[in-house]
């Protein structure tokens, strides 16, 4: 039987996330696998899957701040805000080369920060129940509700002026449930030329960085970080003695709420075996989520 663990996978463009889900499956020989958020077919990047167990480790990873980096194309805008929709829009070229740089420090910068983002019209957002890319491919109208997100960095690296586009090679970094596809909307938007996403990369999950992952042709067991790593990487780490260990993983509170610095932390047993990730209850601990006893860390 497979351990428990995190994987870090790269994902290829062109296939979609379901698809290295579904490969790490075959390749792990066990079917209990989830993720911490999908990437679109086009994107490439970090995924951060869950094997066994240490599927429950997600909850606490889903949340994490992410950084990607993206080219957007100014000039054109599509319906799905990416290069895999369909062709809307596309601007004068007269209109494209009087952008400025200076106008698209100015666009981007109203893009950064706290900002309320439409996601876009072919986002798996839930509408009534159904996601909204169905319905935006069934040719119904779909408007969905701006979202609240966080955009800390939002930088270009290369402006590239081909013809009658502009190409904006970025590295954005943003809460989640941000949008890149969206941010390049707006930026086109606001630039009154249109615009969409041509490429994108997702580099950082929270603390798990892309330079760490497996590639899809590498996925094996011994690329899986093991729930106490992957947790103390998450949450950070305290240890507990053997029958501290015992009494959290039957729900029984410990003392000891002064050892918590954050919010929460994972609980390691002396065997370093990840035991579960415990909150403060006063002046004790209590396990908010528990490991299968088997699982070794």
């Amino acid at each position: 039987m497979v351990r428990a663990g995190i994987l870090l996978v790269d994902k290829p463009g062109g296939i979609t996330s379901h698809d290295v889900v579904a490969r790490a499956r075959r390749a792990l020989g066990t079917r209990k696998i989830g993720h911490a958020g999908t990437l679109d077919p086009m994107a490439t990047g970090l995924l951060v899957l869950g094997v066994e167990g240490a599927t429950r480790l997600l909850t606490y990873i889903v949340g994490a701040d992410k950084t990607y980096e993206a080219t957007i194309l100014l000039g054109a805008s599509t319906d799905s805000d990416d290069a895999d929709g369909v062709e809307t829009s596309r601007a004068d070229a007269a209109a494209v080369a009087a952008v400025t740089d200076d106008a698209i420090t100015e666009g981007i910068a109203a893009l950064t920060g706290e900002i309320d983002q439409v996601p876009s019209s072919v986002s798996a957002i839930k509408v009534q129940g159904r996601r909204a890319y169905d319905l935006a491919r069934a040719g119904e109208t779909v408007e969905l509700k701006p979202r609240r997100v966080t955009v800390s960095r939002f930088d270009v690296r290369e402006t590239r002026r081909e013809g009658a586009t502009i190409a904006l090679d970025v590295v954005v970094d943003c809460s989640s449930g941000t949008y890149i596809r969206a941010l390049a909307r707006d930026v086109g938007r606001a630039l009154r030329v249109g615009g969409h996403l041509t490429a994108l990369r997702r580099t950082r999950i929270g603390s798990f960085d892309v330079a760490a992952a497996a590639s899809i042709d590498d996925i094996a067991e011994d690329a899986l970080v093991t729930p106490a790593t992957a947790a103390a990487v998450v949450v950070g780490a305290i240890a507990v003695g053997a029958d501290e260990a015992r009494d959290l993983r039957h729900g029984k509170r410990i003392d000891g709420g002064g050892r918590l610095t954050g919010e929460r932390a994972a609980a390691i047993d002396p065997d370093g075996r990840l035991v579960g990730i415990v909150e403060r209850r006063g002046t004790q601990l209590k396990s908010v989520m528990n490991m299968p006893e088997e699982v070794a860390g």
